[in-house]
């Protein structure tokens, strides 16, 4: 890059010097541009799963917080423990599909081949993956009988 600045006697060359800088300008600008195209992809996302039984549905937004939650009237003929494992089911589902969705994001916008594009995918897996199923034996799942410490 530093040759391409300097004419053939070793004096600065103006001329290829603004070029570099210009197309080193629209490589940033189009990173930053992409950059918050990915922003607000990601800020709108939104992800809606049931569980297999169709007892829970579960809305979930880009940082896996839960935005709605809605039960089916068959939770009426189950015990408080089942619905409590549907609902659960349901919101792993819709983060592992929020991580996944967001990760194609990522590609879409930045790519996958900076640095700074890998590390925001791998904080956003971080922040969504799902939790272990239940009956795992982690601490903080729950077994279908009751929840682990």
């Amino acid at each position: 890059m530093e040759s391409e600045t300097l004419g053939g006697d070793g004096v600065l060359d103006p001329d290829g010097a603004m070029e570099q800088m210009r197309a080193w300008k629209g490589r940033i600008d189009k990173l930053a541009a992409d950059t918050k195209v990915m922003s607000d992809r990601l800020q709108d996302l939104r992800v809606t799963v049931a569980d297999d039984s169709g007892l829970a549905e579960v809305t979930v937004d880009s940082t896996g917080a839960l935005l709605d939650l809605r039960l089916g009237r068959q939770i009426q003929r189950v015990s408080p423990e089942v619905v409590a494992q549907a609902v659960m089911t349901a919101i792993r589902r819709a983060k592992g599909q929020l991580a996944e969705r967001s990760r194609q994001i990522i590609a879409d916008t930045v790519g996958t081949e900076s640095a700074a594009a890998r590390a925001i995918a791998e904080r956003v897996d971080r922040q969504l993956r799902p939790d272990p199923e239940p009956g795992s034996g982690e601490p903080g799942s729950y077994d279908g009988h009751g929840w682990r410490g």
